[in-house]
């Protein structure tokens, strides 16, 4: 019988020990603070940014939304993210991205201070993720592995099989995976055959944002399948995976929506309470 991959479940197990973490630190008088940074009017950012504030609000942080109007100048830019930088109230620092196509993100993401990135990305805290010195790795790679511990999936020795090689989720993910101990490949627009290469999988995960590119007849029977894939198809939220036909061949899998997305958020939150020193 498959295993339904519950990101619900994982996120709010979760949550009650962040919530705990934060009620110990209010007793001590400190509160961690999050800094969001939306600059213009990117729909799906402000919808992110306004469910993110309310969620770490909730828990009991401290939030600061920063709303800059798109025509602002990098420095102008630059200089709010230093401020954030020196605030002692502020632990973690999150760029809603996409920023308008006139600013720098790489420059901005490199300007922030490393023990402030929650986001993975600065390229010192890529450096060290790569490098196996931390796991400070983007929130979503962050939150596959949490699913995969929730459930007590093993990586060691197996073959884990990544489609997909963004620098927010394919490409750190090959480190943290590697980091268990498991035998990873990296599949993308150019892998020739793609089909017989994920079949390898004892562990599939999907990060592309093409709707239903893993099909049945690429997964081995057994194996664990996890969607980070976001599509909209006739309004509703559909991942990369067909998941009608895939779920009786797996020994387990994510759905989308209820998966590795309900998780991501927590992942934020963990790593501000991260820049104060806990979780």
């Amino acid at each position: 019988m498959t295993i339904l991959l519950d990101g619900k479940q994982v996120a709010a197990e979760r949550k009650t020990r962040i919530q705990t973490q934060i009620a110990a630190l209010a007793v001590r008088g400190a509160k961690p603070g999050l800094a969001i940074v939306l600059v213009g009017d990117d729909a799906a950012s402000r919808i992110y940014t306004t469910r993110m504030a309310k969620l770490a609000e909730t828990m009991g942080m401290a939030v600061f939304v920063k709303e800059l109007p798109a025509g602002i100048s990098q420095v102008e830019l630059l200089n709010l993210i230093s401020a954030l930088n020196a605030d002692p109230a502020v632990q973690g620092i999150l760029p809603m991205m996409p920023l308008p196509g006139h600013l720098d993100a790489d420059q901005v993401a490199a300007h922030i201070q490393p023990a402030k990135d929650i986001d993975g990305l600065n390229p010192l805290t890529i450096g060290l993720v790569a490098a196996g010195k931390s796991l400070a790795a983007p929130c979503t790679p962050r939150a596959v592995i949490a699913i995969l511990d929730h459930y007590h999936i093993e990586l060691s020795g197996r073959r884990a099989v990544v489609i997909g090689r963004s620098n927010v989720v394919g490409k750190p993910l090959v480190h943290l995976l590697l980091a268990r101990n498991a035998t990873v490949t990296v599949c993308h627009s150019k892998t020739q055959d793609l089909a017989a290469v994920v079949s390898q999988g004892d562990i599939v995960i999907a990060a592309v944002g093409k709707v239903n590119l893993v099909q049945a007849d690429m997964i081995k029977p057994g194996a664990v399948v996890i969607d980070v894939g976001i599509n909209e198809v006739d309004g509703k939220m559909v991942g990369d995976v067909d998941f009608e036909r895939v779920s009786p061949i797996a020994s387990a899998i994510t759905p989308v929506p209820g998966g590795v997305g309900a998780v991501t958020t927590t992942m934020v939150l963990e790593a501000v309470l991260q820049g104060m020193g806990h979780v």
